[in-house]
């Protein structure tokens, strides 16, 4: 087929420019000329494929299970059409790099990283709650715009969830949506650190335990991926690997990952919690569904929000040993007072995140106060701080009460002999009735 020169139309679409060509056949940019008016990426699908009836089959069922996905971090398709001497798709056209080259050459700050995978999230739930997995969630099928939204694309290996093993596909054939949505936005169509034809489809690196050995997948082989994702944009490399495809499938089987931890200083424990609850070997152990999973990434959010602020305002005044050694009641009033900043600055809490925050400050103050001035012959030496308790039960103010305790551990732990049971050991007793003296 011929190049589609400028201004020549398709359908109702008018020609821009030339994106790029693949084995599918070639991408254009366009606009379509009817009252929307919108820019396109449309691409024209080669004779093999347009008059190969079982791969145009093929073609059409996986563009219909895309455009039925309508939710903003999904790429949009607009149209399926044929012409009398072609067909051709119409998809959204999104100004921006793949995950993989975003995160080139560049470390992400952990906020950035959160708001990359809730976006992620929030599109696979999207999905999920379509009935339709992703089944190939790597950095080469999310695309970043240059405005920071996120757009999850190729849902070319998708399935219905209620679909099994006999309908995995097998080598490069399956992966249309894949060429198409790659040359349509000028990206290299082989990026992926291991892509193999002749296995079961997807990317290995990324694949969960169950579906490296071809056995059924479900929502819970995304979630896998996106822990793999996650571990991968903080550490900056894969949780397993391999010299070759195989060695990496029995590290997927059988290796546990480094703690990320032990790779990057500074993740919080709560981050590493999800990241090893995503990547559990058993798909039951796992995060059962991504909205789960959705209302954790968002709640560590908001929780490392409020302790950004908190860091922000208190620390300079509480966390100073030198100041401390001279605190005064005046001063405590001073950093207590400080708190109605705080407040002012977290807009969008409501009175109990207000509430809490003050008792922190006040809180805090207090005891540092105590153990600071305090005698030397002070018979307390040892000191759990106990999860505090949401009485409200709203769950989404649990990483407020988790976050006054994990603040109040770190600020205890600045106070000369004085040991403080750790976050992970109070931690275990959360929600149970326990006398912290028998802790530890």
């Amino acid at each position: 087929m011929s190049d589609l020169s400028a201004n020549s139309t398709v359908s109702h679409y008018r020609i821009l420019s030339k994106l790029g060509a693949g084995g599918m056949g070639e991408v254009y940019l366009a606009q379509d000329t009817s009252e929307l008016g919108r820019t396109v990426a449309i691409k024209i699908l080669s004779a093999e494929v347009s008059y190969n009836k079982d791969r145009l089959q093929r073609f059409t069922q996986e563009a219909r299970t895309v455009s039925n996905l309508n939710h903003p971090n999904i790429l949009t398709v607009y149209e399926f059409g044929q012409t009398e001497n072609t067909s051709f798709i119409a998809t959204e056209y999104i100004d921006g790099v793949t995950l993989r080259q975003h995160l080139s050459g560049r470390k992400l700050k952990l906020v950035d990283v959160l708001d990359v995978t809730i976006q992620i999230v929030a599109a696979l739930n999207a999905a999920h709650e379509a009935g339709v997995m992703h089944r190939d969630l790597k950095p080469e099928n999310v695309m970043v715009r240059k405005d920071h939204i996120v757009k999850v694309l190729d849902f070319g290996l998708a399935k219905l969830q209620s679909t099994g093993l006999a309908d995995l596909e097998i080598g490069r054939q399956g992966d249309e949506l894949n060429t198409l949505i790659a040359t349509s936005h000028r990206l290299p169509l082989a990026e992926s650190p291991i892509t193999t034809p002749g296995v079961i489809m997807g990317t290995v690196s990324y694949m969960s335990p169950e579906q490296s050995i071809g056995r059924d997948v479900d929502q819970r082989t995304d979630i896998w991926s996106v822990g793999v994702l996650l571990y991968e944009m903080i550490s900056g490399h894969l949780p397993f690997r391999g010299k070759d495809v195989h060695r990496q499938i029995i590290a997927i089987q059988e290796a546990d990952p480094t703690p990320v931890s032990h790779e990057v200083a500074g993740v919080p424990g709560r981050l590493e919690e999800i990241i090893e609850k995503c990547l559990a070997k058993d798909k039951n152990e796992r995060y059962q569904t991504a909205k789960d999973l959705l209302i954790d990434l968002r709640n560590l959010r908001r929780k490392l929000d409020v302790e950004a602020e908190i860091d922000r305002t208190v620390a300079p005044t509480v966390r100073s040993t030198s100041a401390a050694t001279a605190v005064s009641t005046q001063q405590a009033a001073q950093t207590a007072s400080s708190a109605e900043y705080v407040v002012s600055r977290i807009k969008q809490h409501k009175i109990a995140a207000v509430v809490i925050i003050l008792v922190l400050v006040a809180t805090a103050v207090g005891v540092l106060f105590y153990f600071r001035t305090g005698s030397a012959s002070s018979a307390i030496q040892s000191i759990a701080v106990m999860p505090f308790v949401n009485e409200g039960g709203n769950a989404d103010l649990d990483y407020l009460s988790d976050g006054m305790t994990e603040t109040l551990i770190s600020s205890l732990s600045q106070v000369p002999n004085l040991s403080v049971k750790a976050r992970s050991l109070v931690f275990r007793y959360k929600g149970k009735e326990t006398n912290p003296q028998t802790i530890g």
